[in-house]
């Protein structure tokens, strides 16, 4: 195989994982709290592999009226806040996304369906005719029968951000973790705010412009590949009459 056949083959290669990141996120431009995946080269050669990064900077903040949906107001966090969430595994992962809601047995959970954690690990919730989730996060119930305004403190959402020294990662599962296995600091000073959703940080037409611009990159490189055969097929014959 020739060198250039090999490079143009690598090339197009990581182009088209490139390119399923792109749709990933493209396809995640309306989620709640989305964090969109970054290509990321491991090296500055040719040959360099592409791993999968993350791009934390914030979506904006919409008014929904619901009061389930919460939003992390990072003004207060001294930087990024996170909800934390059990992970498949058991384990504490780290979320953005607010759309919350109570699943058939009580529990709470996010709009994929995944366990919001409070202080004391999952949160069930009562019926009730009238729920609060505070700026600290604490959440409050009327219990269904009970007097008006006779709320009932349940639990409090568990509120982490980073250390300086640490980052984030995201998993298969779309749930971000800190780099390395650490787990994030908890934070008394994140606040939320009750009845708003953070948006994606996807921009749709910015991820369709690198949609075209990643199949054209493609196209090129296929394209070289196939001169490099061409070529490589007519210096043999050349050999073979020489």
């Amino acid at each position: 195989m020739s060198k250039l056949l090999e490079l143009s083959a690598m090339g197009a290669r990581e182009t088209m994982l490139a390119q399923a990141m792109n749709s990933h996120n493209l396809a995640n431009a309306s989620t709640p709290g989305f964090r969109k995946d970054l290509a990321v080269y491991a090296g500055t050669n040719a040959s360099a592999g592409l791993k999968s990064g993350v791009d934390l900077s914030p979506g904006t903040v919409q008014s929904t009226g619901n009061k389930l949906d919460i939003a992390i107001d990072d003004s207060t966090a001294g930087g990024e806040g996170y909800l934390v969430i059990e992970a498949p595994d058991g384990s504490d992962a780290y979320s953005r996304r607010g759309d919350l809601r109570l699943d058939p047995d009580g529990f709470l959970v996010n709009g994929s369906g995944q366990f919001v954690l409070g202080e004391g690990g999952r949160i069930a919730i009562q019926p009730y005719s009238e729920i609060e989730i505070g700026g600290d996060g604490t959440i409050s119930i009327q219990r269904l029968g009970a007097l008006p305004n006779a709320l009932q403190r349940v639990e409090r959402l568990r509120l982490v951000s980073l250390d300086e020294d640490q980052s984030m990662v995201k998993g298969e599962d779309g749930l971000l973790r800190v780099e390395g296995g650490d787990e994030a600091i908890p934070n008394a000073q994140i606040r939320v705010v009750s009845g708003a959703l953070e948006t994606s940080n996807v921009n749709p037409i910015d991820s369709l412009v690198q949609m075209i611009d990643l199949a054209r990159k493609f196209e090129t490189q296929v394209k070289l590949m196939q001169s490099s055969e061409e070529n490589q097929q007519s210096l043999d014959q050349i050999l073979r009459f020489s």
